[in-house]
């Protein structure tokens, strides 16, 4: 049940808690394994690129934990973009390891749908080569949907009326 499951915004002023949880959740989950990806992940560069776009006022960037019964168990990443056509790309979405296989990212996802529809989500896009994360997103209705600049393969779900 979604409505089990809040979702609380981090704001810029708590991002390095979650940093610390991100470059962990990448490297654990061997979607980051080399050298130079670590350290890009952890610079500045690419953290203050999103800290930029999270205090932008369109389009805003959001970092946000899903929280069940006062615990947090998993996180995400994402923007969605109103002033274009309504596309909320996530950058990250995870259930914490002691959280998995009990069905609970299925009821993130649903509650982070209803979250972004406040924002003007009208469709959901990911790009993602881990067969299990594919094998996710296309339970939730994810599609393929080509490849983006860096010639990974993109999924889109349309909205849920």
């Amino acid at each position: 049940m979604s409505d089990e499951i809040r979702i609380d915004e981090i704001p810029v002023s708590q991002i390095d808690d979650f940093w610390k949880i991100h470059i962990k959740y990448l490297v654990d989950d061997n979607i980051i394994s080399d050298e130079e990806d670590i350290a890009y992940f952890s610079g500045e560069e690419y953290r203050g690129i999103l800290k930029a776009h999270m205090e932008r006022a369109v389009d805003k960037h959001h970092m946000i934990y899903f929280v069940s019964k006062e615990k947090k168990i998993g996180a995400a990443q994402y923007n969605t973009y109103s002033s274009e056509d309504g596309k909320c790309f996530i950058l990250d979405f995870w259930v914490f390891p002691e959280f998995r296989n009990k069905g609970l990212g299925r009821e993130c996802f649903k509650a982070l749908e209803q979250y972004t529809k406040q924002d003007g989500a009208v469709y959901y896009e990911i790009n993602s080569t881990k067969e299990d994360s594919v094998r996710f997103w296309k339970t939730l209705g994810f599609v393929e949907n080509g490849k983006d600049e860096y010639d990974m393969p993109l999924y889109i779900k349309k909205l849920e009326e």
